[in-house]
């Protein structure tokens, strides 16, 4: 079974969903949770408003903290991961560097010729995983 579980989260109500399901298989698995949450900030945007960065950042390792919280109230251990940067390369480093034996993610449900332009975060990461990605659908 997995060991280590790394739930991606943005705050989405597809990521919610990502990370209700990566703490019910954590705990199937008797295995810990690693959450991570990355502020998608370019640095252009940085430099004209570093107070909204950090504001993001604050906001979002509060997020993660409330999760690690419902983690271990259910016997999870868990930890989190905040970061500035590029969502996909933080969450595969992430995974690469704390031995994650699955990512789990929300699908944003992207579709259409912006999905084609853009790609989206879970596409990515599924690219450049080198461990399953399970991607939630609500």
């Amino acid at each position: 079974m997995y060991k280590r579980v790394l739930a991606a989260t943005d705050g989405s109500k597809f990521s919610k969903a990502a990370v209700n399901e990566a703490i019910r298989i954590a705990k199937a698995s008797k295995g810990a949770l690693i959450i991570v949450s990355v502020v998608d900030i370019t640095e252009e945007f940085e430099s004209e408003a570093p107070e909204l960065t950090e504001r993001f950042e604050r906001q979002f390792k509060a997020m993660v903290e409330r999760i690690k919280k419902q983690a271990k109230a259910k016997g999870i251990k868990a930890e989190g991961i905040v970061k500035i940067g590029e969502p996909y390369d933080v969450i595969v480093s992430a995974a690469k560097a704390k031995k994650a034996d699955l990512i789990v993610m929300g699908s944003h449900g992207r579709r259409g010729l912006s999905r084609l332009l853009m790609g989206s975060v879970t596409e990515r990461v599924i690219g450049h995983a080198k461990c399953p990605v399970l991607v939630v659908r609500i």
